[in-house]
């Protein structure tokens, strides 16, 4: 092969490379979307954080969203859990009775990522005080708007 053509080809691989690196580097920085109501998604998203929050509380648990933020394989979530139909959930009555006067409520925040074909958490607060994420290396890394800021 002739030098000219043999550095042609190394500069069309090294270029293709190039742009494979960077179109999936930019598929992690999508901007964060909302998924509909009564999107599958949706559902998803919601039935990877109910085992968490009746863990804690006991089922049956629906969520009021707050906040729910996807960008590729990361989501974020801020929920407001609470009984079907609407009634409040007692403190009292959970794991949290001893709890609660520390507490902001029992609003749940989490931070998902799609793996293995499903949504898992990879943190949570519940009834956080603070913006427990601020300064967190792993937040810092997401795709801006995907968590409030």
């Amino acid at each position: 092969m002739p030098k000219a053509l043999s550095a042609l080809v190394i500069r069309v691989f090294a270029t293709v490379s190039l742009l494979l690196l960077a179109s999936s580097a930019y598929a992690q920085f999508e901007k964060p979307y909302e998924p509909a109501r009564g999107t599958q998604e949706r559902k998803d998203l919601m039935n990877a954080i109910r085992p968490l929050v009746e863990a804690r509380v006991s089922p049956p648990v629906e969520f009021v969203i707050d906040r729910l933020r996807v960008s590729g394989n990361w989501a974020f979530a801020i929920v407001s859990p609470q009984r079907p139909g609407g009634k409040p959930i007692d403190l009292s009555a959970t794991m949290f009775r001893d709890q609660a006067e520390y507490m902001d409520g029992i609003t749940t925040y989490a931070l998902l990522v799609r793996a293995y074909g499903r949504w898992n958490i990879v943190d949570h607060a519940i009834g956080p005080t603070d913006v427990f994420w601020s300064g967190d290396p792993l937040y810092e890394q997401l795709t801006p708007g995907l968590v409030p800021r």
